[in-house]
């Protein structure tokens, strides 16, 4: 599989700008991110973050869609590796909590982006640069590039847009 060492997990937060319907700077930001990791096959998610997705795009963006357009979105993203979160994740999810000091569900997508085997994971939630369980938290939409946190387009073949 191409790019297996550097597989990237992607939280709602960075998917809901990528959807946003407005020309802010974080929907170009976060369109380039996940069309370089879909170019590369690196794009990983969680059942989790497709029902955060789903309940945002219906119900809390400004122009929310209808069940059926945000179900079409989540088939698009679920044709990638999909984290299922079952009991295990959960009370995972629930000790890092503590240990780290997380919301349970900030924690719950630390957990599912480790055993999805990303080295990164893109949010906005957490702590530009951080380490928990061997993945790297990395905020897009920050400008520095210092920690590598921004990918760079290197081709690769396109499996489809969210």
């Amino acid at each position: 599989m191409a790019g297996e060492g550097n597989l990237s997990f992607v939280d709602t937060n960075v998917l809901v700008y990528a959807l946003d319907q407005s020309n802010s700077p974080k929907k170009v930001v976060a369109q380039r991110l996940l069309s370089n990791l879909m170019g590369e096959d690196r794009l990983r998610v969680s059942t989790q973050v497709l029902q955060e997705l789903f309940v945002t795009l219906t119900r809390k963006v400004s122009r929310p869609c209808s069940s059926e357009e945000a179900l079409a979105v989540l088939e698009d993203l679920a044709a990638w590796p999909l984290t299922v979160v079952d009991y295990a994740a959960i009370r995972a999810a629930g000790r890092l909590a503590d240990q780290a000091r997380l919301s349970f569900w900030d924690a719950l997508v630390v957990v599912a982006a480790a055993r999805a085997g990303a080295s990164m994971l893109y949010t906005e939630d957490l702590n530009d640069g951080q380490e928990i369980l061997g993945v790297r938290i990395c905020n897009p939409f920050l400008r520095r590039q210092v920690r590598g946190c921004i990918e760079r387009p290197a081709g690769g073949r396109e499996r489809g847009d969210p």
